[in-house]
């Protein structure tokens, strides 16, 4: 028993001894003990400390106070609470029993009846406490005790009490939350103030689904994951997962589960009811001829959903709500499954830049990625549903023709195609672009302008040959983020980056009468035209600006004013109906966690101190420290070592990232542009040793940027990537010492990148895309004497397994292991996925994860970036647009 629960039983002596501790949850720890004055075996919970002190104690003990007279017996009663050495507790009944979640640990299902008595005694309890103004706001296995053949419901009003004290927020910043992600309502998901008891029904058709089916209806590896489903998705269908399921029980638990509190049941009790009372055949009139078979086994179903119907009002969400009069309005919309950004570049490529309102404002077409593949769904505003189109596979970056018949598409595969939006063939208009930057803009006059290998190009909308703009010969510009078509025709808007977006970017006009760009805004990411004469641009640091714009000239006739705060570069859309749709970040965010994940998905945080704008870690070869890259106004290498103390690396550059490990763990090698800080320097690589008492030192200048190196494994080879004049990635090699002549290693058509040296030293495992789409390759070292293919449906970010008998890589949405046999040759089994990496982050210029030395573990990045941002719809925006352009001059 630890000092403070020793300290707690001293300051209770005489009323209550503490004698074991029973068990440890988000927010307390739960104790046996005894009651002296009752001479009676009681629970006592010990709220965490830095709960305690986020809520504060008084308040929420004056809170708790209003469930202790919840009387009731499905409801597991509150028999004291109070303050004792600076530490919260509070006492219930001792249950000799087990949890619901105990026995779903043990047997996963449960018996239809069993499962159907435990629902109904909750929602009687549900029903009495949300008749009395108590909603228990956590519902969930393992808040349902079992004892006598009989379920409780503990913890009444611990949740709402957490919420009335006014901690929701702060509880939020320190990574705890009111509420499970897996049973959480979309409302509470959301964040609605308000909770009713429509969440406490939702909340438990989750765990009658559980019950039922094995799991609850939404699972993922992150409560990211989870929510995003929740938002978005439907459940399966428990009849076709589980034969035996009655169909008027899998309409009643789906009635429960609406994500519109509107289309739930009324009361628990009805909740209850459904489950129970199907529509009997014995309610029918006697000489009424008998139904079918099919018909009977219907009716229940039938009249579950009608009481749905009755009982719910039909709503729509957000956008999709029409709108009579012409006045602004804004919604919060849920579009994406999980951030695309870490699809895509991870300095800027937002899902803002994903999307694409139709002219008429009918509908909005964007990215999306289900069952592992990207493809576009349009999301029509009269409907609830988004509806995938066909023939999409690869898309990025919609656009609408002018006329909304058609979208314009880029794919990860490297082609430009295009889809009429009411269904058809999609075609495509080029066969290989740039497949990283996707970036593409329909013009007035029926062509399109779209980023090509060496900058941006035009062609026909109806196919033919290409021409391009300009070449950018300087390497300074390689990359166009976004484009955006002006009226007339005239010019187009464009985003320039150097070769990498997360180092600078600035917005330029290309006019098709000059057949020249010039600046217009540096420091900006993303730009757009709005009539009838502004300039819309992001800033690099956040928020969307308007300055007036002659689209004749195309020139600037005026200073730029803030119109919207807080929009995330590169997030911003409009339709010439005046719609628009952006990302807000609203205040200050935390975006990123490591964590370690195990082999089956299983989270844990690698440490819950920490939280930063993390890249590219790498531990060291023991474990025991790790090297990182944190963001924020630079970047530098931190390193974190195995007793929790942290220590800034390096000073000097504004970039300094992906290190590798020497293999004795003294030093790491990792690419700086220490040499210069503008957007157009070069980077070299650098070693320095991680005590930080010697500068670092110059490995390998090269005639391009090196993105990444490692020194092999015996440490006689120095290999590094590169992207070279013909805009593809190469790797090359030298030897540390002797002859350190520069050989190449891997060059060819295509880019290469994500290099990673076996741990014997023998293999180079590599990311290729010379086929149009990236998969994992393997090499003999150095000799590359022949390539071999591994991935077969796409990867990246290859790792060895320490113990060089597992190769691990990234697909879209999973982590993958190809076993590798023993011996000379190399010898590759079949992949298989390990598990889902949604919410994590991904990269394609080196790997965003890293294997722990027993290979059991990897170590991740948990992207929290959204967790804090909005996307955001608005309607008829241009009025306001107008107004605040006047009201700042």
């Amino acid at each position: 028993m630890n000092d403070a629960v020793s300290r707690l039983g001293s300051a209770l002596a005489g009323r209550y001894r503490i004698e074991r501790e029973l068990g440890a949850g988000g927010m307390a720890t739960v104790y046996l003990a005894h009651d002296e004055r009752h001479d009676r075996k009681l629970a006592l919970k010990v709220l965490r400390p830095e709960l305690s002190a986020i809520l504060g104690g008084e308040r929420f003990l004056a809170e708790i106070k209003t469930t202790a007279n919840l009387q009731h017996p499905h409801i597991l009663s509150l028999f004291d609470s109070g303050e004792a050495d600076g530490l919260v507790y509070y006492v219930m009944p001792y249950v000799e029993g087990e949890s619901l979640r105990d026995r779903l640990t043990r047997e996963k299902q449960l018996p239809v009846e069993e499962a159907i008595a435990i629902a109904r005694e909750v929602a009687d309890a549900l029903s009495y406490a949300h008749g009395h103004g108590v909603v228990h706001r956590d519902i969930k296995p393992e808040n349902i005790m079992l004892a006598g053949g009989h379920a409780l419901v503990a913890d009444f009003g611990i949740a709402l009490a957490a919420s009335r004290t006014g901690g929701g927020t702060r509880l939020t910043e320190t990574g705890m939350s009111l509420g499970t992600p897996h049973y959480m309502a979309p409302e509470q998901a959301m964040g609605e103030r308000e909770i009713t008891p429509k969440a406490d029904i939702y909340a438990l058709g989750c765990v009658t689904y559980e019950m039922l089916a094995g799991e609850p209806p939404f699972t993922g590896p992150t409560a990211q994951a989870i929510i995003a489903q929740v938002l978005t998705e439907e459940p399966r269908s428990l009849t076709l997962q589980r034969r035996t399921i009655p169909p008027h029980v899998q309409a009643a638990v789906e009635c429960a589960l609406q994500k519109l509190p509107a289309d739930r049941f009324a009361t628990a009790a009805l909740f209850a009811e459904a489950l129970q009372k199907p529509d009997a055949p014995a309610r029918r009139r006697a000489d009424a001829p008998a139904p079918s078979a099919l018909a009977a086994a219907r009716r229940p179903l039938y009249a579950a959903l009608a009481l749905c119907a009755v009982l719910g009002v039909a709503a729509l969400v957000g956008w999709l709500r029409p709108r009579s009069a012409p006045a602004t309005s804004r919604q919060r919309v849920v579009l994406w499954h999980y951030p695309l950004g870490q699809l895509l570049d991870p300095g800027l490529q937002h899902p803002g830049t994903q999307a694409a309102i139709a002219p008429d404002g009918s509908s909005i077409v964007y990215t999306d990625s289900t069952g592992g593949t990207l493809h576009l769904v349009r999301k029509m505003r009269d409907a609830d549903v988004a509806t995938p189109m066909a023939g999409t596979e690869g898309a990025l970056s919609p656009f609408f023709s002018p006329d909304g018949r058609w979208v314009g598409y880029a794919t990860a595969f490297g082609t430009l195609r295009k889809v009429p939006v009411d269904g058809g063939g999609s075609v495509t208009l080029v066969a290989h672009t740039d497949p990283v930057y996707a970036a593409a803009a329909w013009l007035e006059d029926g062509t399109i302008v779209f980023m090509g290998a060496h900058g941006p190009n035009r062609i026909s909308a109806a196919g033919g040959a290409s021409r391009a703009l300009f070449r950018d010969s300087t390497r300074a510009a390689r990359s166009v983020l976004t484009l955006w078509p002006l009226p007339g025709s005239r010019g187009f808007l464009y985003t320039l980056c150097p070769a990498n977006c997360a180092i600078g970017s600035d917005v330029y006009v290309f006019d098709f009468a000059a057949d020249s760009g010039r600046l217009l805004v540096a420091n900006a990411a993303g730009a757009w035209y709005a009539p009838p004469g502004y300039l819309l641009y992001t800033d690099r640091a956040g928020g969307l600006f308007a300055a007036g714009f002659d689209a004749t000239k195309l020139r600037l006739t005026s200073e730029a004013v803030p119109v919207i705060p807080d929009v995330v570069p590169g997030t911003f859309t409009l339709s010439a109906s005046g719609a628009a749709l952006y990302v807000t970040t609203a205040g200050p965010s935390v975006p990123a966690e490591l964590m370690w994940v195990s082999r089956n998905g299983a989270a844990v945080p690698f440490d819950s101190t920490w939280r930063a704008d993390f890249q590219y870690p790498a531990l060291s070869p023991d474990g025991r420290m790790l090297a990182v890259s944190v963001r924020d106004a630079t970047t530098q290498l931190w390193i974190r070592r195995a007793d929790g103390t942290r220590q800034r690396l390096t000073q000097d550059g504004t970039v300094n990232w992906r290190p590798a490990w020497t293999r004795d763990g003294h030093a790491v090698v990792f690419s700086s542009n220490r040499r210069g800080t503008g957007a157009q320097a070069d980077f070299d690589l650098y070693e320095m040793p991680v005590s930080g008492t010697a500068p670092a030192t110059l490995l390998q200048h090269w005639s391009y940027p090196v993105w990444e190196g490692q020194i092999s494994p015996d440490g006689s080879w120095l290999v590094w990537r590169a992207d070279e004049a013909n805009e593809a990635s190469h790797i090359r090699g030298r030897r540390v010492a002797g002859d350190t002549a520069v050989v190449p290693l891997v060059v060819g058509p295509g880019a290469t990148t994500q290099i990673a040296l076996s741990p014997d030293g023998r293999w180079l495992a590599f990311t290729g895309d010379a086929t149009g789409r990236e998969e994992i390759y393997a090499a003999p070292f150095p000799g590359i004497a022949f390539t071999r293919q591994v991935s077969r449906d796409g990867g990246t970010e290859p790792r060895w397994a320490h113990s060089g008998r597992e190769l691990f890589y990234r697909t879209q949405d999973r982590l993958m292991v190809v076993p590798v046999a023993p011996g000379p040759a190399l010898a590759l089994g079949l992949p298989r996925a390990l598990f889902a990496t949604v919410g994590y982050r991904a990269a394609r210029n080196r790997q965003e994860y890293d294997v722990a030395p027993d290979d059991r573990r990897f170590l991740m990045i948990l992207d929290l970036a959204l967790s804090t941002n909005s996307v955001v719809y608005v309607e008829h925006w241009l009025p306001e647009l107008r107004a605040k352009v006047r009201s700042s001059r």
